[in-house]
């Protein structure tokens, strides 16, 4: 089985894997990062969404192999404290209802705001539309991002 050095949350981290295991399970499964959850497994859901390089990405999708040299940050990585203004502003506002896709919709919203980070609704909404919560948390999700840009300020 192929070694792969990665560097994931800062840290670099060599990893054992068939070429072809998605990012996602190396994560979970070999490095205990378990904040990109398992979804659909065919990148439509958002929930297993981590930062590449900055932007938003299924880990379901990529392949370990794609990964080596490539800046990973997952949503244990996102702050040190679990302080970043998405994280923030997603306490306050209090979006989970199941939770189980809340990491993928941080994840999109921080790389989102880090592009445009006094978005409009329409804007938001936009970014947001490839995150799917099945409990329907839509309305506080979009207000989260709204505070967090008004944080980012």
């Amino acid at each position: 089985m192929p070694s792969y050095q990665l560097k994931i949350n800062g840290s670099s981290k060599t990893v054992d894997a068939d070429s072809d295991t998605p990012l996602m399970w190396v994560l979970r499964d070999q490095l205990g990062l378990v904040g990109a959850k398992y979804g659909c497994g065919i990148g439509q859901c958002g929930t297993c969404t981590i930062h590449i390089d900055g932007v938003a990405t299924r880990s379901c999708l990529l392949l370990v192999s794609q990964s080596v040299g490539l800046d990973i940050v997952t949503i244990e990585g996102l702050s040190e404290k679990g302080d970043h203004p998405v994280q923030q502003a997603w306490k306050e506002v209090d979006v989970p209802q199941c939770g189980y896709c809340q990491s993928g919709q941080i994840m999109t919203a921080a790389a989102f705001l880090e592009k445009n980070s006094k978005p409009s609704t329409d804007e938001i909404r936009n970014a947001m539309q490839g995150n799917i919560c099945r409990c329907a948390s839509y309305n506080s999700i979009e207000k989260a991002v709204k505070l967090a840009s008004d944080k980012l300020s």
